[in-house]
């Protein structure tokens, strides 16, 4: 007797991700209400302390429903993660923008160290974000795939100015400028704002003059 084929399984939630993505007006609004009271929770307490019962207290929302979009708090982490970044990466985009020379790249990476502490500063519930995505594999993933977008940029801009820089070296040292930005950014939202600055404005200094010079 022929065997009856399997009906397919259900499309599994990428790790670190919301399940599904709602189009409804009234779905919409019970997915972004969950998002706003994890994000009052985690300022509240933490990306360790909240729990998934904590949003259904708080939004209403069953927690059935709550499921449905999120099967777990890594996926509304790795949401409001994916969130931020891609407020970070336009941040980065509208930096890099205004780079036409060599000479512009050292005063545009000083305005992305700006941009991405400034950013975390108005919306300090990224502090508690980032930590969670070093705590979590599937999360660490979202943090290395949102790196390599940013050094892709930076990549593309200074191959814009200097087209004869080898590949391996371009792409090496975007890696490591945007890593760098990144690492000295968020050991400055850990100090008082004041000292966050001299170690900002220190760390600037390092920065190459000129990217192009390196390869």
């Amino acid at each position: 007797m022929a065997r009856r084929k399997a009906a397919p399984a259900a499309e599994a939630a990428p790790p670190g991700l919301a399940r599904l993505a709602p189009t409804q007006q009234r779905s919409r609004e019970r997915f972004e209400r969950i998002l706003a009271c994890a994000t009052e929770i985690m300022a509240e307490k933490g990306s360790e302390a909240f729990r998934m019962s904590d949003i259904v207290e708080r939004s209403g929302v069953a927690f059935g429903s709550l499921y449905q979009y999120f099967p777990d708090k890594a996926a509304i982490i790795g949401t409001l993660a994916e969130r931020h970044n891609a407020v970070g990466r336009d941040c980065v985009r509208r930096d890099l923008a205004e780079v036409a020379a060599a000479r512009d790249l050292h005063p545009a990476l000083c305005r992305i160290v700006d941009s991405y502490y400034e950013m975390f500063m108005r919306e300090p519930v990224m502090r508690d974000i980032w930590q969670a995505t070093q705590a979590d594999r599937a999360l660490q993933k979202l943090d290395a795939d949102d790196m390599a977008v940013l050094s892709g940029l930076l990549s593309d801009t200074v191959k814009r100015v200097a087209p004869n820089m080898p590949a391996a070296t371009l792409a090496t040292l975007s890696g490591l400028t945007m890593t760098l930005i990144a690492a000295a950014v968020r050991h400055a939202i850990t100090l008082p704002p004041k000292k966050a600055r001299q170690v900002l404005t220190q760390f600037k200094t390092m920065l190459p003059d000129d990217l192009t010079r390196l390869a």
